[in-house]
């Protein structure tokens, strides 16, 4: 068989759209819109406030720390002339103004009610007069410098609580979509698994998730705060003075120029980087679950070199990321200082010529400043958003992955009473192949009734284990049937027959827990005695016995702090455990030392009494006593027939069996 190396991770994708993929984002956010909704809402009042603080700050230049240039009402008694300059303006209805304007009358200028005196005067006055003088420009600046406080704590706690609503929702999304994920890849059929890596997989479902939860607690929100702040500071800056606005935003068609730019570059290194840390993801993965074929046959050199390759290549795509970004970004503060130099110089100007406040050029650079920082951002967000994309292609690559077995188009209820228990297992023209034009099972027609041991033998490359597949619906067959209780099963809920059998496998694989979590799955744990009762049948009380802490004795992944044999003793317990009707053994016996065969054998014998068999068996040995021997070679049944009737046949599993008697002979009597 020809393996399928079309890994979907190879696939090269299209034209990115964004949108598309975003709205296949969206189902995931509505169990959360309203704390969306409200975080937005929070975002827009934290842009009012800090487009409020520049203009705070313009209020107390302007009104109390430089007062606005005045035309003289007459010509003043110390200029001479009728210019323009810069008063501070006293009501003589104030005794204490009244004595400081007598005090000095020489500096003031007195019309009326009111005095006025040069801002340039005002060095001629001691500490205390100018207190006097200017009390209520004081009065009024503290007065600001509380508003400006109380907008800044303000401002700290709704950030702080949209902060707090983002990172829950953030990570409740992404707690959805990895479930939603692990779900979709647990339902896959065998065959996926089959063409893609466990590295690869495992990618998908932390780093390309985990990539998820800046676009969800990052961008989605604050995507909103910078086009407000954007679209704010423009409204502001145009009031304030639209022809100084007008040139400030000369720079931004270099700026959109630039993004635009950035954008497309910076889609395909994020798709690049994605590729790579899945294939080293994979190689790490194939290395620790290789390390000993590596070690014993001293490649570590050589993997090695594939690793570093791999590595090297995921090093030049980030130097890659990082070079867009240290062009993009650099020029972003370039243009903004452009634009604020541009402000000073014609702001300047504006203020030298009396037609700008002081306070207002002061605000437009504090606004122009903050107008690129929203627009570093959003090149910052959309870095982010790049990043999230390319995940979310491969995850949804998986998440519109076909390779799960069709479910039936009718569905037979197995509450009926032909479906209470498995009677009757028939296999009807069964042909198979895993990769179009290469039939692994051709014709393959037999039937066991309930009770029955029928036994599967043949030459390695036979179909054994593949005709095992397909009971469990593991696989569907190219052609033919396979039929319980004369139903097909493809017409029945897979739920309903495997939750009635057990498979014993070649190499079973044992998850990492204890040893009473791996015999008793499920919700429901059996009582002690029922426990008890399931090791002993098993065999497996001398192995519970020999372990410090017997049942709770810790496994490593995969078992592998136990022998062979005894993960095989662990299996049959399993299977034990779920009291199956239908039992599925894989070679359960292929290569165990004779005393663990023995015990394997027993423990076999007991779990196979009174129950439907179908052993597939290497060893000829262990299949005597079988009702039924089936004899595959090329996928084909050849023989039929118990122990007894194919040995006076004397044909191919004779011949078979022979040649496996002198095998052994001579490998345990030379």
């Amino acid at each position: 068989m020809q393996p399928d190396y079309g890994y979907f991770e190879e696939k090269k994708l299209g034209k990115p759209y964004d949108v598309k993929l975003l709205k296949r984002l969206y189902p995931f956010t509505r169990p959360y819109r309203m704390l969306l909704f409200g975080s937005i809402a929070l975002v827009l009042l934290i842009t009012v406030l800090d487009l409020a603080l520049p203009y705070v700050t313009k209020v107390a230049i302007d009104r109390y720390i430089v007062p606005q240039i005045e035309q003289q009402h007459a010509v003043t008694k110390k200029s001479g002339d009728g210019s323009r300059s810069r008063v501070i303006q006293v009501d003589l209805s104030n005794p204490r103004h009244q004595a400081l304007v007598n005090k000095h009358s020489a500096l003031f200028e007195i019309e009326g009610e009111t005095a006025r005196i040069a801002y340039s005067a005002l060095s001629q006055l001691d500490r205390s007069d100018l207190s006097i003088l200017r009390y209520h420009d004081l009065t009024g600046i503290a007065v600001l410098t509380a508003v400006f406080v109380t907008l800044v704590l303000v401002n700290f706690i709704l950030s702080f609580v949209q902060r707090m609503i983002m990172e829950y929702t953030g990570h409740m999304l992404m707690h959805d979509l990895r479930m939603k994920l692990f779900v979709h890849i647990q339902d896959l059929a065998i065959a996926f698994f089959t063409r893609n890596p466990v590295g690869r997989l495992v990618t998908r479902v932390t780093n390309d998730v985990q990539n998820m939860h800046e676009l969800f607690t990052s961008v989605i929100s604050m995507i909103f705060k910078d086009l407000f702040l954007l679209c704010g500071i423009a409204v502001v800056m145009l009031i304030l003075n639209w022809k100084l606005a007008l040139i400030s935003f000369i720079v931004l068609p270099l700026v959109v120029y630039a993004s635009l730019i950035f954008s497309r570059r910076a889609r395909d290194i994020f798709r690049q980087l994605r590729i790579k840390v899945a294939e080293i993801n994979t190689r790490f993965s194939e290395t620790i679950g290789g390390i000993r074929v590596i070690q014993l046959f001293r490649q570590e050199i050589s993997n090695y070199q594939k690793f570093k390759k791999l590595n090297h290549e995921n090093y030049l795509a980030g130097m890659k990321q990082i070079h867009v970004l240290a062009i993009f970004m650099p020029l972003i503060e370039v243009l903004g200082v452009v634009a604020v130099a541009l402000v000073i110089f014609y702001g300047g100007g504006g203020v030298l010529n009396s037609t700008l406040s002081l306070g207002a050029l002061v605000a437009f650079i504090s606004y122009i400043r903050m107008f690129f920082r929203p627009i570093r951002d959003l090149a910052e967000k959309y870095n982010i958003l790049q990043n999230a994309m390319a995940s979310a292609e491969r995850i949804f690559l998986i998440m519109d992955s076909q390779d799960s077995l069709p479910p039936p188009a009718t569905q037979i209820r197995h509450s009926s009473a032909n479906l209470q228990d498995i009677e009757h297992v028939e296999f009807e023209k069964v042909s198979f192949s895993y990769v179009a034009g290469e039939t692994i099972l051709k014709d393959i027609t037999f039937s066991m009734q309930a009770g029955e041991t029928v036994a599967v033998v043949g030459p390695t490359g036979a179909g054994k284990t593949s005709l095992i597949n397909l009971l469990p619906r593991f696989y569907d067959p190219s052609s033919g049937q396979v039929r319980i209780n004369h139903h097909d099963i493809r017409k029945l809920d897979p739920a309903w027959f495997r939750s009635k059998i057990a498979l014993v496998m070649q190499d079973p694989f044992l998850f990492s827990g204890t040893i009473r979590d791996n015999i008793f799955q499920g919700d429901q744990v059996p009582g002690n005695d029922q426990q008890r009762s399931v090791i002993e049948a098993s065999n497996c009380q001398s192995l519970i016995d020999r372990l410090p802490q017997g049942l709770d004795t810790m496994l490593s992944e995969g078992g592998a702090s136990i022998s062979s044999g005894e993960r095989q003793l662990i299996s049959i317990a399993r299977a034990f455990a779920r009291n199956p009707q239908l039992i599925l053994f894989d070679e359960a016996t292929s290569y165990i030392d004779s005393p663990t065969e023995l015990r394997i054998q027993q423990a076999l014998a007991k779990l196979m009494k009174n129950r439907t068999a179908l052993v597939v068996a290497h060893r000829l040995s262990t299949v005597r006593n079988a009702d039924r021997i089936i004899v595959l070679n090329r996928g084909r049944i050849i023989e039929t027939g118990t122990h007894g009737g194919l040995m006076d046949q004397k044909g191919f599993y004779f011949k078979l069996h022979h040649f496996q008697r002198n095998f052994l002979a001579k490998r345990y009597f030379r």
